[in-house]
């Protein structure tokens, strides 16, 4: 005769598998991260852009390679873990030009943490 397991280790057995199996189905929304920097729906392109090329883990000397290959202007802020560049960008729909301050958040080891959006205003869209 065949002995089952305890009634507290299938209870386990049970959880264990209903645990994994709810991790699984969170799996495709971890992954979905377009358009989590910005509420603002006209700075989505650069968003996107900017999320295809940078990682969260990625040295600051590459982010700061990217800026200025793409020709990104840069600023010096307050926090010295922090990387403020001017992104200009066309809208691909409305050929219209978008520009974005980015705080790029470092930590201390120089990895990239994040990154916000918000719309640039004033003298920067003159220049």
């Amino acid at each position: 005769m065949r002995k089952s397991a305890p009634p507290a280790a299938r209870s386990v057995k049970l959880l264990v598998g209903f645990c994994l199996l709810g991790a699984i189905a969170l799996l495709p929304l971890a992954g979905c991260k377009k358009g989590k920097h910005t509420s603002d729906p006209r700075l989505r392109q650069i968003d996107d852009m900017l999320d295809a090329q940078l990682h969260p883990g990625m040295q600051r000397s590459r982010v700061i390679f990217y800026l200025n290959s793409q020709g990104f202007s840069q600023e010096t802020p307050a926090d010295p873990h922090a990387i403020v560049a001017i992104v200009r960008h066309v809208d691909q729909h409305t050929l219209q030009p978008e520009i974005a301050r980015v705080t790029f958040h470092f930590d201390a080891q120089d990895k990239l943490l994040s990154y916000e959006l918000i719309p640039a205003s004033g003298p920067l869209l003159r220049q």
